[in-house]
């Protein structure tokens, strides 16, 4: 049966379909738990929360599924340009970006400076709340860390996006492994070398990181329907992480906006671009998004991003949409489905339709 693999069996999940996490307060309760009890698993991302605050989410989760979830966290990234930004670099950055705040009227910021979550708390907090699952993007945890998670009973997840990553990630001691494709939305997870060098497509990483690791493998990018989840189960891996189609649903915590951006498109164009926040991510395409010369943008995350949250705000309310980030990866097909359980169900047909080994 194509829903019996080694990633169902370690995470005590029915199917092999995962709702990735979504940074960015994306997540919600609601989703995760509806993707759990149908049996699948779903995610929640914790990049923007902090210790108190993923406490009481995973308590809201609690509250509505006894199955299997995840909670996500980001990595700290080691030598993060962020410690080294200076003012001069902000002065390039306000020369460059100077045209598009004058066209919305909107007066340049000063430097921001954008505080993030302290990593080490929040993972005592999810080591408190005890999840079914924990996982990673950006890097590994450090080793005490995943012991702690063993000793609890957690299992883990890290993202790769290359061979060299997964690997990595294997040797740490890490439970699953899920390898990113070049499709997948939203921030490219690379931790080795950029995310300009690790531009893998999926298929291709699910060839190289099955073939040479021995922890269940999750595909993630681009996967959009059954019969995707079906291919790539007959590549090898265990289980498939699904993000874009389940951010379009009514029960994610996405825009409307964004919602629309998703939905109301026959074919959604993306590229990969630095320039919403000065991490490498894919968003919906957008002349901005394509045309702006990134070398430009010297402000790192999160710093980028927070300087450019005036412009944001007033392009949606201008109706300037062009200039807003509206994350997604590079589904194989136009998305249509609002509802997240007739999603869910409509890739469990399309699976047990197209899963046929020779």
């Amino acid at each position: 049966m194509w829903n019996n693999t080694r990633a169902t069996e370690l995470l005590n999940i029915k199917y092999p379909i995962i709702q990735g996490p979504f940074g960015g307060k994306f997540s919600s309760a609601k989703l995760v738990s509806l993707v759990s009890n149908l049996g699948g698993m779903g995610s929640f991302g914790l990049n923007s929360y902090g210790p108190e605050e993923i406490l009481e989410i995973d308590k809201e989760i609690k509250r509505s599924t006894r199955k299997a979830y995840t909670l996500n966290l980001w990595v700290p990234l080691k030598d993060d340009p962020v410690n080294t930004f200076e003012k001069k670099s902000f002065d390039t950055l306000k020369k460059a970006f100077t045209p598009y705040f004058e066209k919305l009227n909107v007066p340049l910021p000063a430097v921001p400076n954008p505080k993030t979550q302290n990593f080490e708390l929040q993972v005592e907090s999810v080591l408190k709340a005890r999840p079914p699952v924990a996982s990673f993007i950006f890097g590994i945890p450090p080793k005490e860390v995943i012991l702690e998670l063993k000793k609890r009973g957690i299992t883990s997840m890290a993202t790769a996006t290359t061979l060299d990553e997964a690997m990595m990630i294997e040797e740490a001691g890490i439970d699953l492994v899920i390898a990113s494709g070049s499709e997948a939305g939203g921030h490219r997870a690379s931790f080795i070398k950029s995310a300009d060098e690790s531009l893998t497509c999926t298929r291709l990483l699910i060839h190289q990181v099955v073939d040479n690791v021995n922890i269940p493998v999750v595909a993630a990018g681009g996967i959009s329907n059954g019969k995707d989840i079906a291919d790539i189960l007959k590549l090898g891996a265990s289980a498939a992480q699904i993000g874009t189609a389940f951010l379009a649903t009514n029960e994610s915590n996405a825009s409307d906006i964004h919602k629309s951006q998703l939905l109301y498109s026959e074919s959604i164009n993306t590229n990969l671009t630095k320039v919403y926040t000065g991490r490498l991510a894919r968003v919906i395409s957008t002349d901005f998004s394509k045309n702006f010369n990134t070398n430009n943008i010297t402000a790192p995350y999160p710093i980028q991003s927070a300087f450019l949250s005036p412009l944001r705000k007033a392009a949606i309310e201008q109706n300037k949409l062009d200039l807003v980030a509206f994350y997604s990866g590079q589904p194989s097909t136009k998305l249509k489905y609002k509802s997240a359980e007739k999603l869910f169900e409509s890739l469990k047909e399309e699976v047990s339709k197209n899963y046929i080994v020779n």
